[in-house]
């Protein structure tokens, strides 16, 4: 059975890259009906954030991500919080330093762990502690001091694996350094913890980023100090900005949540971030959460870098609200109206649905409705709809009586009235229309026709508009 996890620190929220390795372990595991775990790897007490932990379940549901196994899913393989499972690594490293695989280090040098912004040592060396007698290591606990445990990687040879996605890569030995497994503090690194649970939790296949390969030969030599399985790696590649930069929060780069607050829909992001790196294999690009569980194959997971556009992603999430069932993007889209809204307000969450690309563009895209915007009378010109300065006055003058004497007012009896209107006087409907929609907008373009807007407004509306318009013209 395949067992996927996803492991995040909880020191903010949740950015693009994460939610990436958590969409693709789910994939994976949904694909082959396997199980998918969750696990809070909060080792560095240091750089854990408090809210952090809210924002990770948030995120997931937010992303409908869900997890079989978890902190609040006991699976029988817990507990799922790595702060809570520190007997379990003090054990395994006891049995480490027993096997000589790891050693007890006394120097204050590096009494720090790797983090994930620095998985491997920058200048590798073999530190002296690893040349101490049992004798020595004893005195020196006798002086009270406090080591840290590190492994004892091999002096020569190399360490080989297989990635899923680059392939067979082979690092010298040399050139990997004796890793803190233990800290002073009792804690794990990440580097060890990771190693552990992964065995007893029985995962089968590790889905992280690239800037993992140089650190997993070190992994590799754990597991077989250990005589256990490895699993098989999947490394994803960088998810870069389209300047070639590295996504970075701190750059400015929006993190999953922020892009939902920014109008974008949850289904839409994830649907995007499941092609930064992964491919169909054909032109598809709508994809909901059950498509892709059915489509996800991790042999079309590419090496190369993929760019996160924002324009993509904006034109993806118009697809998305386009596909909404009307009563589920009005429910969306509602609470971006104002509170006082005078207008049927699901008839204006079934006028602007084709049109919105983020669910934030609304209340500029409707604020016409409450007020009229000031605007030039350039605007009744239109080429397309043969409207001239001239044309539209003559429209108005007429169309403003006929309009009052309109007893059913709705976008069928309005558009019907007009259409004969136009064929009696010999316009064309365009030549009709788009002074009266001008006229009731504004804009130099609305969300929806002159009848629309019309049926929305309400006749008392309507008509004090067109008359505003036809005093434009006639000034």
């Amino acid at each position: 059975m395949f067992r996927t996890r996803f492991a995040p620190s909880p020191t903010g929220y949740m950015h693009i890259g994460n939610l990436r390795t958590a969409l693709y372990a789910y994939l994976l595991a949904k694909k082959h009906q396997g199980v998918f775990i969750l696990r809070i790897e909060d080792t560095d007490q240091s750089r854990n954030v408090p809210a952090a932990l809210a924002a990770i379940y948030h995120g997931l549901a937010l992303a409908g991500i869900a997890y079989d196994e978890g902190p609040d899913k006991d699976g029988g393989k817990g507990p799922y919080v790595q702060s809570q499972r520190l007997p379990i690594y003090q054990k395994y490293a006891q049995e480490l330093i027993a096997e000589r695989a790891a050693y007890y280090c006394f120097c204050q040098k590096d009494d720090k762990p790797e983090t994930e912004d620095q998985p491997v040592h920058p200048d590798v060396t073999r530190d002296p502690c690893r040349l101490l007698t049992e004798a020595e290591v004893q005195a020196r606990f006798a002086q009270g001091l406090t080591p840290v445990v590190r492994q004892r990687i091999p002096e020569g040879g190399s360490t080989s694996f297989v990635d899923h996605v680059y392939g067979k890569i082979t690092i010298e030995n040399a050139q990997l350094d004796d890793q803190v497994l233990l800290k002073s503090d009792g804690f794990p690194t990440y580097n060890f913890a990771n190693v552990v649970d992964d065995h007893l939790m029985e995962i089968t296949h590790v889905i992280r980023g690239q800037e993992y390969l140089s650190s997993t030969p070190k992994y590799n030599l754990l597991y077989q100090a250990f005589g256990w399985q490895i699993p098989e790696y999947i490394h994803l590649p960088l998810i870069l900005r389209e300047d070639g930069a590295k996504l970075s929060k701190r750059a400015g780069d929006p993190s999953f949540e922020d892009l939902v607050k920014m109008g974008y829909l949850p289904e839409a992001i994830v649907n995007y971030v499941a092609l930064l790196g992964w491919s169909p294999g054909n032109d598809r690009e709508f994809f909901t959460m059950r498509d892709l569980i059915e489509a996800f194959d991790m042999d079309r997971i590419g090496k190369s870098s993929a760019a996160f556009s924002m324009d993509k992603l904006t034109w993806l999430n118009g697809e998305h609200i386009r596909a909404m069932e009307p009563d589920a993007f009005h429910q969306a889209a509602s609470s971006y109206y104002s509170a006082n809204c005078e207008h049927d307000a699901q008839k204006i969450s079934r006028l602007i649905q084709i049109r919105v690309e983020k669910l934030t563009d609304i209340p500029s895209m409707i604020h016409f409705l409450s007020e009229l915007p000031e605007y030039s009378v350039e605007l009744f010109e239109n080429q397309k709809s043969k409207a001239t300065l001239a044309s539209s006055a003559e429209v108005l003058q007429t169309v403003i009586p006929l309009l009052a004497k309109l007893e059913e007012w709705d976008n069928e009896s309005l558009f019907a009235a007009l259409k004969d209107f136009a064929a009696a006087h010999g316009y064309k409907t365009g030549t009709v229309m788009w002074p009266i929609r001008t006229a009731l907008s504004g804009l130099p373009a609305s969300p929806g026709g002159a009848t629309e807007l019309a049926d929305l407004l309400g006749k008392e509306q309507t008509l004090r508009r067109l008359k505003i318009g036809l005093e434009k013209l006639e000034s």
